[in-house]
């Protein structure tokens, strides 16, 4: 067979011809020049993205007949039985098919002896976490200390499985995926010099599927030639790689913005019948609306090859609603398989999309219709309006059993409510004008300085809300709604006296009479009564009127009571009689409530 698959043919002979891992290249080569060697390097990386390479790399440069370096002749006897796998001192194992103790130990065992013809014994050991524990444990005290002549090279994909007494006593490099772009640039390398006709963005598409594997890319591009009869072609790679035409994606875009729910169906009929993939489409159309995203807040590539549609689109469509339709394309994605088929789930995540779209204009966006926000949000709030207001006359003119004059009046409420918090400059609406926002509820939460203490009205409740304490303290505890020593100060302190907003409480201990905890105290009783709230703290003997010792009398009521209940329970004395059986006290447990 004279043919040679691209990712054979080639695979990098050195370091100056690799793509890509700058940061692994340039620490291995400064290792070589200086003569700064480890005994042991771990390369940790997805598949393809050239663990296996470097080490060959690396096991020509510490062999090389021409001298230690970083850059290997390749045309010495050791350099070219290493890249043919016949030099005697080189050795690759594949720990996923020679995973054992005994594999390991025929390993080292062979270590002790000097290197036949080269300079270093060079293992290298791929998918080493594949290894057994006993594997591992005999490989740890040569792998900490090997013979001088010695160079251990591990590679795997998934370096957690790694014990950390391996992981410590390796020179760890994590080589990275490559760049889509960087993948095309070096496969219009390839087919220059092959001699091959091919379209730019097909590469594109190849280095995008590829998923940063540059072995994965040259085994697609091979796949490509073939399918392409010698030449790669945009629309055969689509086709090849299932990637949904772009154009799909601009007629749903486009039927979105302009409200047409039946092109949407169109679209999704049409991609039926050409067997086009729903799944992945809605994955295509997530992806093109991250790169709108991005077009939206200027972070999209010069290079893209949509950057001109792109654009159109980011302005056009609001970053809010670009966001909802991003989330209905993921989730529309995650639940295909949940359909009653592929079609009719694509279909309805279309029309969920139409849904979900802005009722008028773009969120103030398009500024050829000379639309503002402002007006938008308007006559959003007043069409909103109109419709509850039909619905409650429909409703009063139809049957006895359908009149809810109640919910169209608070569906008006609400429209109206929305359209008053709109912007100062905007035009003023006759409907909202009439309306004057309700006060917001004040919440238990609220600090003292939220209270405004000139308001007639505001200081009416807050005196009435100091009238209306009892005394009751640990009831009061209960409402403040505090934790940590705050609630502990509340539930163990007991109230001496109170006047007003003036309370004087004592507790049995210092340490909750610090001033953080009796701060936090006042704070909440100033939200709760609405006022400053002045509180004086004693530390002494308190006595049984303490939340805490209320809460303790509640239990133990409720325990007496529930022993009670138990045994006067007439199914209880009939067990009890019997089968002569007794009632552990114990094990009673009263029902909270």
């Amino acid at each position: 067979m004279t043919h040679q698959v691209l990712a054979r043919k080639w695979r990098p002979r050195d370091f100056a011809s690799l793509v890509g891992q700058e940061h692994v290249v340039r620490a291995l080569s400064h290792a070589l020049q200086t003569q700064r060697l480890h005994h042991a390097y771990l390369f940790t990386g997805t598949r393809g993205v050239g663990k296996t390479t470097i080490a060959r790399i690396l096991a020509k440069s510490l062999n090389c007949e021409t001298g230690l370096s970083a850059s290997p002749c390749g045309r010495c006897r050791s350099c070219t039985e290493i890249d043919e796998g016949r030099f005697p001192d080189y050795l690759e194992l594949d720990a996923a098919s020679n995973r054992g103790v005994d594999e390991m130990a025929q390993l080292l065992d062979n270590a002790v002896y000097a290197p036949v013809s080269g300079r270093y014994k060079v293992y290298v050991i791929d998918e080493v976490h594949m290894l057994t524990t006993h594997a591992f444990n005999a490989m740890l005290k040569t792998l900490e200390e090997p013979p001088g002549h010695v160079i251990f090279i591990l590679a795997t994909t998934d370096p957690q499985k790694v014990p950390v007494t391996v992981l410590s006593r390796c020179l760890q490099f994590n080589l990275k995926n490559m760049p889509a772009s960087m993948i095309a640039q070096h496969l219009a390398h390839v087919l220059q010099a092959e001699q091959v006709v091919f379209d730019a963005p097909a590469l594109t598409q190849i280095g995008k599927a590829a998923a940063g594997s540059m072995r994965d890319a040259l085994s697609l591009l091979d796949q490509a030639i073939a399918y392409g009869g010698g030449r790669v072609a945009e629309q055969e790679v689509r086709e090849m790689l299932g990637v949904v035409d772009r154009r799909y994606l601009q007629r749903i875009l486009d039927a979105l913005l302009a409200g047409q729910g039946a092109e949407l169906i169109a679209v999704a009929d049409e991609m039926l019948s050409t067997n086009a993939p729903f799944g992945r489409t809605l994955t295509d159309l997530a992806a093109w609306l991250q790169r709108i995203a991005l077009a939206q807040v200027g972070a999209l590539g010069a290079d893209d090859e949509d950057v001109e549609a792109l654009g159109q689109y980011a302005g056009a469509l609001a970053p809010e609603t670009l966001q909802v339709y991003y989330q209905i394309a993921i989730h529309g994605a995650r639940d295909l398989s949940l359909a009653p088929d592929d079609h009719t789930g694509f279909a309805m995540t279309l029309l969920r999309l139409l849904a979900f779209r802005p009722a008028e204009g773009h969120s103030g966006r398009n500024a050829e219709a000379g639309v503002n926000s402002g007006q938008v949000q308007g006559d959003r709030a007043q069409s909103v309006s109109s419709r509850a207001a039909g619905a409650e006359s429909g409703s009063l003119s139809g049957a006895q059993g359908s009149v809810r004059p109640g919910a169209a009046a608070l569906a008006a409420a609400v429209a109206t409510r929305r359209a008053v918090n709109v912007p100062t400059s905007m035009p003023s609406l006759a409907p909202v004008s009439a309306v004057a926002p309700a006060p917001a509820p004040r919440s238990a939460s609220t600090t003292a300085q939220d209270i405004s203490p000139q308001t007639p009205s505001t200081a009416t409740d807050a005196q009435a809300a100091a009238n209306a304490f009892d005394g009751d303290w640990p009831l009061l505890a209960s409402h403040l709604g505090l934790a940590g020593f705050s609630l502990q100060f509340m539930q163990q302190s007991e109230l001496i006296a109170h006047q007003d907003f003036s309370f004087t409480v004592r507790v049995p201990i210092r340490q909750l009479a610090e001033s953080g905890t009796v701060g936090k105290v006042r704070d909440a009783l100033s939200a709760h009564f609405g006022a400053p709230v002045r509180l004086t703290v004693e530390v002494g003997g308190v006595s049984g009127q303490t939340a805490a010792a209320v809460a303790s009398r509640e239990r133990a009521e409720r325990l007496d009571q529930a022993r009670a209940s138990i045994e006067s329970d007439p199914f209880v004395q009939t067990l009890l009689t019997d089968f002569g059986g007794t009632i552990l006290p114990e094990s009673v447990k009263p029902i909270d409530p």
